[in-house]
């Protein structure tokens, strides 16, 4: 019997103990209400017939309710609330016992009704507070923050939309600093078990400890979106290009020209991945939606043959395959620059804008003294854009683009350059450090600090991580984006066999529709390349014709290809006539005099010309040394030659050279 009750006791014992410890965390609410009415009670008795008291307790309640709304701005709006109008009650309450006495009037039903109420609204708050950690006090997020080792961090405003939560961060003053947010990232998305790249910080401007922590936690790109047409076919070139879409689904875009009134300047861009990366697409996407606008050329160096852009071909102004053709595409951009700046100077342009494509019928943007309109043909926008640069850069230098890419954008000029690794071993500082705006795909981890700045990959952007397992996966560093999106991620739209037709119809309504290179333009590259530049078409028939220049290179005529043709008198031999003959001629037998020497040159520099083939070197007369039996150092000397005499001019490249068209001066 004994036994029975001592178990009794010991289990009753137990159960109260339970109910304690699980009521304890209830209690202060309620000891807070009972705490104010012996403070009321005690009040009234110091200072029942004090006026002064009554002063300074009704400015105590407005000061205590302000200090606690004021020391709640990092916390929840709904806390913050909460907590205000909890302390405004108590101190009114408190404030009208200590002055009329707790028993007068509705002060004892207040203190009974609304001292309950507001302590059991505690107890639901707190019933309805989650925690996984030991300490049934600490939240959810501060267990996150000081799992990453930022436990004195606070979380303030936080707003949460479709698949994205962004967090206001507050970090301990001059404990720590955002570069440990940085740091912390991919602790964070490991605390998630989410990818590095769904976790992103966004740093204030203004603080050194303050910015906003996003989190996206499901990968909205993962579905393919394929290309189904440019965006606003006929729209203009300084409205956006729509190449893809962000992770919340908003447009993924990028702009070229220049706008004053949105503050953004022309942007040159650097499009780099890996293999597989998906940079093909990601080049489709931006020349289609370059090549649906009505103002703008686009001019094209591939090295690949146009393995990628082939249905688009008949839409670009000039396309060249690599090499020698390349090489005269970057002369004659360093000489239509000027004049295009030229152009734009005279006619009032700070920039390019798109009333600078039209014929120039405002007086404002009249060439004439007298400002009467001049009626000047417009000109279009233009972009230069040269795909697997790498092979560019390792025959013209690792600086061929600095001087196009320092000078271009005040031309109206937009320099796009394509590469898998925009190391500076292939590209030089001034090169990259005038590419500010980039795409970067998939890469090696170890390339990241190539493509994007610190900054940005600080934020959370690590392109590294898909490498080529996420094909147009992306980030965009451009003027006209908000800074706190270079850190999203976005994926550009597919290209499948079925967008070929529709690629091919959009290069049929550009040869129709699109612009047609202005005489400035055109006139600045024939000076230099000759027959190289051969222009889209100028007539109605769609055949090619390009204007030729005369001395101030503003208009011109159309070339006859006779004009750059072999002198038919040239006695070359009866082996060397008719349309089977070899370039340059073929063996002899003999060794030719000096004078016939001479003369085969000059032959040999004339069917370069004819060729388009616009910069030479030694190395290109090889299998003309061998037919004419003449040595290397003898070109050499020729070429030197030709160069005194203005058939050549030399290239920033040494050993090759220029030729500078027949019909054109020098």
């Amino acid at each position: 019997m004994r036994n029975r009750d001592e178990h009794s006791t010991s289990t009753g014992g137990r159960v109260g103990a339970y109910l304690l410890h699980r009521a304890k965390p209830h209690l202060p609410p309620w000891l807070g209400v009972a705490g104010i009415g012996v403070a009321g009670t005690g009040a009234h008795l110091l200072w029942a017939d004090s006026v002064a008291a009554g002063v300074g307790l009704t400015l105590s309640t407005v000061a205590l309710t302000g200090a606690t709304w004021w020391a709640g701005r990092e916390t929840s709006p709904q806390r913050r609330l909460h907590s205000a109008i909890t302390v405004a009650a108590g101190s009114a309450w408190m404030t009208g016992a200590a002055l009329a006495g707790p028993l007068t009037g509705i002060l004892p039903d207040t203190y009974l009704m609304g001292g309950a109420v507001l302590a059991l609204s505690w107890n639901i708050r707190m019933a309805l507070r989650t925690t996984d950690g030991p300490a049934a006090t600490e939240s959810a997020d501060k267990g996150l923050l000081a799992k990453v080792g930022l436990a004195k961090a606070m979380i303030g405003k936080t707003q949460v939309e479709p698949n994205r939560v962004t967090a206001a961060l507050a970090l301990e003053g001059g404990e720590q600093t955002n570069d440990d947010v940085a740091r912390a990232l991919v602790r964070i998305a490991s605390a998630l078990d989410l990818p590095q790249s769904a976790v992103r910080y966004q740093p204030s401007a203004d603080s050194a400890r303050r910015g906003e922590l996003v989190i996206v936690p499901k990968d909205m790109l993962d579905e393919t979106v394929e290309w189904e047409g440019p965006s606003l076919p006929g729209g203009s070139i300084a409205d956006p290009l729509v190449i893809g879409q962000y992770d919340d689904g908003s447009p993924l875009v990028v702009w070229l020209p220049g706008d004053p009134e949105a503050k953004r300047n022309a942007s040159h861009i650097l499009v780099a991945g890996g293999t597989g990366s998906g940079k093909g697409d990601a080049a489709l996407n931006l020349q289609t939606e370059i090549l649906s606008r009505k103002d703008v050329i686009l001019w094209l160096s591939d090295p690949k043959a146009f393995q990628d852009f082939r249905p688009l071909l008949p839409a670009y102004d000039w396309a060249v395959e690599g090499g020698a053709g390349t090489e005269a595409m970057v002369e004659a951009l360093q000489h239509v620059i000027p004049a295009r700046t030229g152009w734009l100077g005279e006619h009032s342009y700070r920039q390019w804008a798109p009333e600078s494509a039209q014929k120039q019928t405002d007086p404002a943007h009249s060439c004439r003294p007298d400002r009467t309109p001049c009626g000047c043909p417009g000109m279009p926008y233009m972009v230069a854009w040269m795909e697997e640069a790498a092979n560019t850069l390792r025959a013209l230098g690792d600086d061929a683009f600095t001087g196009i890419a320092q000078e271009a954008r005040s031309a109206g000029v937009s320099l796009i350059v394509s590469l898998q690794r925009p190391s500076y071993d292939q590209m030089s500082t001034s090169t990259r450090a005038s590419l500010p705006s980039v795409i970067a795909l998939g890469c090696d981890p170890r390339d990241e600090g190539f493509s994007l700045p610190e900054s940005v990959i600080d934020q959370g952007a690590h392109p590294g991580a898909w490498g080529n397992r996420k094909p147009g996966y992306c980030y965009i560093v451009s003027g006209g984006i908000a800074p706190e999106r270079y850190a999203s991620p976005g994926r550009t739209q597919q290209f499948t066999t079925r967008a070929v037709s529709l690629m091919e119809m959009l290069a049929q309504w550009t040869v129709r529709n699109g612009a047609v290179a202005d005489p400035v333009t055109v006139g600045a590259a024939r000076a230099v390349v000759g027959n190289a530049y051969t222009g889209r078409r100028t007539d109605e028939t769609g055949q090619v014709a390009v204007p030729d220049q005369d001395d101030t290179i503003q208009t011109g005529t159309q070339l006859d290809p006779e004009d750059a043709a072999i002198d038919p008198e040239a006695d070359l031999g009866p082996a060397q006539q008719g349309d089977d003959a070899p370039l340059f001629g073929q063996e002899t037998g003999r060794k030719p005099s000096p004078e016939e020497a001479r003369t085969l040159f000059a032959q040999a520099l004339d069917e370069f010309e004819e060729a388009g083939q616009m910069v030479i070197g030694p190395k290109d007369f090889m299998d003309w040394c061998d037919s004419n039996g003449l040595s290397r150092s003898w070109v050499s000397l020729r070429l030197k030659e030709a160069a005194e005499d203005g058939r050549l001019t030399p290239t920033n490249q040494t050993g090759r050279w220029r030729i500078v068209p027949a019909l054109t001066p020098a």
